[in-house]
């Protein structure tokens, strides 16, 4: 197996702090995701690489022993018990490079001194990862909900929290791949797919929109209801309101994930003007034009 710089895929050094493994995965993420990269197989190999150099590097004791035993990192329980007692003759911290040959890792090998019929010699070892795609609506990640994917031919049956943001993984243990030997499950991992909504723009917890109001609403002032997530909100036009305009709505906008509250939706105005005046309209806007001159 070929030892992959996780450091490297994520373009971050070897002591990044975990904020920045987190924000430099979310933005690779949004760049290689395999929907917004239709029949491009790189970009698709890419997305996979990052979400296994985020999946070891945002977990402490994971990351610890990759630093470690490198490409082996998964084995490394296995490896400290044998070197254990064996006297704990093998004492570098080198990542450990050794290839497979006939279906044996000389990892294994070099662990147990030789290869043993029956597998590993009765070692337990964890089962594989397994990483999934969700694609979820803007309105269906603001609520917290039930969802059922399948995933190797297994139907899971998982809860969504509200707020769940786009490239966002989440770990469902024990759900992936089987132990070998008794060993324990693998994990799953999920990532959130969130196409952009047609009305809304999110950015973290605050929405954005914008709402058109014809030509006499935003000069003489009016109600103005509007369809958000939480429901119908009536807001007050002020007379005079300008084309450009941005009102904060307090409150109004995605929920925090895993906290109490909401953002705030920010809505800009937009002004129709009216078209095919018929004369009488026509002289009427004369008039005013005289009177505001």
């Amino acid at each position: 197996m070929e030892y992959i710089d996780y450091y490297k895929i994520l373009g971050v050094s070897k002591d990044a702090t975990e904020k920045e493994i987190r924000n430099a995965y979310r933005r690779l993420a949004r760049r290689y995701h395999p929907d917004l990269n239709p029949n491009d197989e790189t970009a698709k190999a890419k997305f996979q690489q990052i979400n296994e150099a985020h999946e070891v590097l945002s977990d402490p004791e994971k990351r610890k022993k990759y630093d470690q035993y490198g490409k082996d990192w998964k084995h490394a329980e296995a490896f400290e018990s044998a070197r254990a007692s064996r006297g704990g003759g093998f004492t570098s911290h080198e990542p450990f490079t050794g290839g497979f040959e006939d279906g044996f890792s000389d990892f294994f090998e070099f662990l147990f001194g030789s290869r043993r019929p029956g597998g590993f010699g009765g070692a337990r070892f964890r089962g594989e990862d397994l990483h999934a795609t969700l694609t979820l609506s803007l309105r269906q990640a603001s609520e917290t909900h039930k969802h059922t994917l399948e995933v190797n031919g297994r139907k899971i049956r998982i809860t969504v929290p509200a707020g769940i943001e786009n490239g966002q993984t989440i770990k469902i243990s024990g759900h992936g791949g089987p132990g070998v030997n008794g060993g324990p499950n693998g994990d799953l991992y999920i990532t959130f797919n969130i196409p952009d909504d047609p009305v809304f723009k999110r950015d973290g917890a605050d929405l954005f929109m914008d709402k058109e109001i014809d030509l006499y609403t935003a000069v003489l002032g009016g109600d103005v209801t509007l369809d958000t997530f939480r429901g119908k909100v009536k807001v007050r036009v002020p007379a005079g309101t300008q084309p450009g305009t941005r009102v904060r709505l307090k409150g109004q906008g995605f929920p925090r994930y895993r906290e109490d509250g909401f953002g705030d939706l920010y809505v800009t105005w937009s002004v129709k003007l009216p078209t095919s005046l018929s004369e009488k309209e026509k002289q009427l806007f004369m008039e005013l034009s005289k009177l505001r001159s």
